[in-house]
């Protein structure tokens, strides 16, 4: 990030244009400023001074100033590549039209620097949001990323070389005043003759390193700027987990997630390797040429040869990175490396659906040909057991989904944030099965395991929440503990003992405090309207509520939440205005069309209420639930035959979901068909685990097809 300047300009700015979707934007120089005409946020082409430029290569963005502080990043974009690929204007959501008010126009909240970028690019860096006033005052003491950001305050190493005596000398003992990165521990890396990789001779002491980087070189969101050197990383951030629209099934990166997601799930992490193993901590490079970084620790008379990459030497395929790092190109032009340093898996290509890097050189082939030849030339490993079969399997809701990831979690030898991931897919399957190994979670080593375990309980009955969760009020993590204070927020006062009711005190402030740091974001606002929700403060939550709306106009649960409010308040007139709002402007939402759907049948409007649960249906194929509501609505709309069809397709799909399959059970017997409805009872039996009530509604249909008095009191 620096100011404008010839020396930091990358594009020319002599009145080239960019078209695109009947917007022209005009680049040009006038007083010495550089200048960008374009669409402001009323739509009509403005001037705008470039404030700064963001980035270097392989792309430069330029940054906008708007009222109250603002500064946006402009999405018609300077590709500094050579040419003639680059050397080029282009946007960065060429297939969208887009108007200001939408999410993706550079005027709104999602490209907005102070909230989205300044964090990870400028030294000391305060945001400095204004919620009453909805403005910025950000600050920092760098405009880029300087040593203090990475090493603490420079004051402490000022009171340092203060004490060196009159001839340089350091006390004995005296600390440098800069926080150390590295592992200074002594350690050194030895080669397995054996396997040809090298091993550190003792454990990593400390994962100070690693964490400090994953503040900026990971999908996370922030929870204070208040960060401080050698602290987790969980007590200022919250990592994302591997969640199905930043990453595929077996880890690998999908949407922009940069680093640290993938290479917690690597054996390289697990081995002790840090990022300034391979990086130059100090500067934009590798600490050598690709592959040389990679033989410092694989020896090349055993891995760059044609018997283990199985290709000719020099050709792509022989290159480290080709198979273990592939590529995914973000922001259209900029080329990023997974960095879970994993064995290429066709097979996994073929069982779910995940890419691999074969297909990179060989397009033309199938992924089963690539699963036959990795099979031959390793025939021990080609197909073994991978932890992206149960991510998959939870996540469309297979038959064995709970059973896999119970054995997911409880296998410590897994990655701590594919365990994590596991946790929070068990979300479905809360029963007596998956139970003790939840409670296990919520006291793992691992915060990630930990955090997606308060997540999970959190919407447990009251008192197993209470016993759960309570301890984790004193977790020594940030992120744990706030979240284990929200899920107890309206506990009655007497429920906890007062050492628990103080630190539930506390930890409550801390999240709050996070949530009016994020203000904003509609996010934050929602959290706060919730709480107040469930205090029964209705004021205070429809506040946060149009907060919300007003900040991010396209933001759908907060229009559904304050619908939601409205019908509490018997007010179900100013949820439909506020839903039907919400679907003029952001129309294929499918929570929206849901929620009024739901609604509407509150309101007696049946065809109405069809219509727009049907719609949300077909916005959302792949979700059970989608597919449950619009079944539950036919029936209810006297279509019995086309909620039992329905309801058989998304069995099928999703053959783990009880919800979907019980209510075919029940909709199959009271067609009078007890055969199918028994068939199915029992399916219904051999994915519910322990849980009794399958096991008595199948007992009820086979005592009915022998003629004997159903039981009393049908679950």
């Amino acid at each position: 990030m620096e100011t404008p300047s010839s020396a930091s300009v990358e594009a020319p700015f002599s009145g080239e244009t960019f078209a695109l979707h009947l917007v022209t934007s005009t680049f040009s120089r006038r007083d010495g400023k550089y200048v960008a005409r374009t669409d402001g946020p009323d739509g009509a082409l403005q001037d705008f001074d470039v404030a700064y430029t963001f980035g270097v290569y392989p792309l430069q963005q330029y940054l906008l100033p708007l009222p109250g502080g603002r500064l946006q990043t402009l999405g018609v974009t300077w590709d500094a590549r050579p040419a003639p690929a680059g050397q080029r204007w282009y946007h960065m959501y060429p297939s969208t039209p887009l108007r200001a008010g939408d999410v993706q126009h550079w005027t709104s909240r999602s490209q907005n620097w102070n909230f989205m970028c300044a964090d990870c690019h400028s030294t000391n860096l305060r945001k400095g949001y204004i919620a009453a006033e909805d403005r910025y005052e950000t600050t920092w003491t760098g405009l880029n990323v300087a040593c203090e950001a990475c090493h603490g305050p420079a004051s402490r190493h000022v009171v340092w070389a203060r004490q060196r005596g009159p001839n340089g000398q350091v006390p004995a003992g005296a600390d440098v005043g800069l926080t150390k990165l590295g592992p200074e521990d002594g350690a050194a890396w030895r080669f397995d003759a054996a396997t040809g990789i090298a091993h550190r001779d003792r454990p990593l002491p400390s994962r100070v390193e690693v964490e400090m980087c994953a503040r900026c070189h990971s999908r996370r969101a922030q929870l204070t700027d208040e960060y401080q050197v050698g602290r987790p990383l969980a007590d200022t951030h919250r990592p994302s987990l591997l969640d199905e629209d930043l990453y595929f099934a077996d880890g690998q990166i999908r949407d922009e997630v940069y680093e640290y997601g993938s290479f917690l799930q690597s054996r390289m992490y697990a081995s002790g390797v840090t990022c300034s193993d391979c990086h130059e901590p100090h500067k934009p490079e590798l600490a050598a040429p690709s592959d040389q970084v990679c033989q410092r620790c694989h020896q090349p008379e055993k891995f760059a040869v044609p018997s283990h990459h199985h290709h000719a030497s020099d050709s792509a395929g022989s290159g480290c990175v080709s198979c273990h790092m592939p590529v995914r190109t973000y922001m259209t032009v900029d080329d990023r490396r997974d960095h879970s340093f994993r064995v290429p898996r066709p097979d996994l290509t073929v069982k779910i659906g995940t890419p691999n890097a074969c297909a990179a050189c060989h397009a033309n082939r199938t992924a089963t040909w690539a699963a036959d030849q990795v099979r031959a030339w390793f025939p021990s490993r080609g197909s073994a057991p991978h932890y992206g079969e149960a991510i998959a399997a939870g996540r469309s809701a297979a038959a064995d989904a709970e059973s896999r990831l119970l054995s997911l979690i409880g296998n410590a030898s897994a990655p701590g944030i594919v365990r994590a991931t596991a946790v929070s897919l068990l979300a479905r399957w809360i029963d007596p099965e998956s139970g003790p190994a939840l409670e296990r979670a919520a006291g793992d080593p691992d915060p990630l395991v930990r955090m997606a375990a308060v997540d999970v309980l959190s919407t447990l009955p009251e008192a197993q929440r209470l016993r759960v969760l309570a301890p984790r009020l004193a977790d020594p993590v940030r992120a744990v503990r706030i979240e284990a204070a929200r899920a107890l927020a309206t506990a009655p006062e007497n429920a906890l003992p007062p050492g628990d009711r103080a630190r539930l005190a506390t930890s409550l402030a801390e999240w709050e405090q996070v949530q009016r740091f994020n203000a904003d974001t509609a996010g934050a606002r929602l959290s706060l309207g919730a709480l107040f929700a469930e205090r029964g403060d209705v004021e205070r939550a429809r506040q946060e509520y149009e907060a919300a709306r007003r900040l991010e106009p396209y933001f759908a649960p907060a229009a559904v939440n304050l619908a939601d409010l409205y019908r509490v308040q018997g007010r179900d007139d100013a949820g439909e205005r506020v839903l039907r709002e919400a679907l003029a402007r952001t129309p294929d939402v499918a929570s929206l069309h849901r929620a009024l759907g739901l609604l509407l049948v509150r309101r007696k409007n049946m065809p109405e209420a069809l219509a727009e649960i049907r719609r949300a249906a077909e916005l959302a194929p792949d979700d059970p639930d989608a597919q449950y509501t619009l079944a539950v609505a036919l029936y209810s709309s006297g279509q019995p035959r086309a909620a039992v069809d329905l309801l058989d397709r998304t069995s099928r799909a999703h053959p783990g979901d009880r919800a979907v399959l019980a209510a075919l059970v029940n909709y199959v017997r009271e067609s009078g068909n007890l055969a199918r409805a028994q068939e199915l009872a029992e399916r219904l039996v051999d994915v519910s685990g322990s849980d009794p009530s399958a096991q008595a509604l199948l007992d009820e249909i086979r005592r009915a097809r022998a003629g004997s008095k159903p039981s009393e009191g049908r679950p």
